[in-house]
């Protein structure tokens, strides 16, 4: 399955966003070397550095001018305490919230597309070296892959297919979408192909060995996976099972002591009850996050 390119907070296409904000490009300054711009060459969009701040810029300012003018009459009454100040401080907030998840949403990206890349990768090979066994082309086994269910391994070979359909050698397609990709994995896979075949080298044997060097680094990667989880699985039990059964237990005790009133002992074990599923919430996303690349 393939990913889709969508700016975090937004509905409307890349283009409309686009000229919606043109008229804020001369206030972002470019930075050829940008981390920003190096991220943004590998989310398979036509947009630029500027092009990307001036439409966080522009969010920015209208979910900051919408938000204030919706929360200051609302808070103003409900009698709140301070509206104004209230209204502003809770602006910045989302406001600078959203702005700061759209720049961080092309980095997240690219982090997602580099894991389908290698997630799909020894699959992929696997299936080429069975159709180089049994006679096939190259190009035609390329074909194959890029319209197959690889995700996003599958829509980079459709990049190296269209290029070598224009006429380009198959080495130099594969050398330069080596050099483009962000995953070194694949990477590495395309440059041993390219100089393969630049050697006249079977070609069935260099996916032999890749799949062979891939299935080592998924062993060790498994290895420090597991290393990694031990101490967040004793994390876990200790802040999500052992201190809320200790606090529930310490609660009674004290509500009952002190007698406090209903409501504030229901608060307290209500509060608990949210902290417990927000750390579970952030346990399963870590576990998600440290998973191998190539799993």
């Amino acid at each position: 399955m393939t990913m889709k390119f969508r700016i975090p907070f937004t509905v409307a296409s890349l283009d409309k966003l686009k000229k919606r904000a043109d008229y804020l490009r001369k206030y972002v300054k470019y930075k050829k070397n940008a981390s920003l711009h190096l991220y943004l060459e590998n989310c398979d969009v036509t947009i630029s550095r500027e092009e990307y701040l001036s439409i966080v810029l522009n969010k920015f300012i209208v979910a900051f001018v919408i938000v204030l003018l919706v929360l200051t009459p609302t808070l103003t009454l409900v009698g709140a305490t301070s509206p104004y100040l209230m209204s502003l401080g809770i602006t910045v907030l989302f406001s600078g919230f959203m702005a700061f998840s759209q720049l961080l949403y092309p980095k997240i990206y690219v982090g997602r597309k580099q894991k389908n890349i290698e997630r799909n990768l020894i699959p992929a090979l696997e299936d080429m070296l069975v159709q180089l066994n049994s006679g096939i082309p190259l190009f035609s086994i390329l074909v194959n892959v890029a319209t197959s269910d690889y995700g996003e391994l599958s829509k980079e070979f459709k990049k190296a297919v269209r290029k070598i359909n224009a006429g380009l050698p198959e080495t130099d397609v594969l050398e330069e979408l080596g050099e483009k990709n962000i995953s070194v994995f694949f990477r590495r896979t395309l440059w041993q192909l390219s100089n393969g075949m630049r050697t006249g080298s079977d070609i069935s044997v260099v996916i032999k060995d890749s799949v062979k060097s891939l299935a080592e680094e998924q062993l060790i990667q498994i290895q420090n996976y597991g290393n990694k989880l031990n101490p967040l699985i004793m994390f876990y039990m200790l802040i999500s099972v052992i201190l809320p059964a200790l606090s529930i237990t310490f609660l009674t005790i004290i509500s009952s002591m002190v007698n406090l009133p209903k409501q504030a002992t229901t608060l307290m074990f209500v509060g608990l009850f949210v902290v417990v599923i927000i750390v579970q919430l952030m346990f399963l996303g870590t576990v998600r996050s440290l998973r191998p690349s190539l799993l």
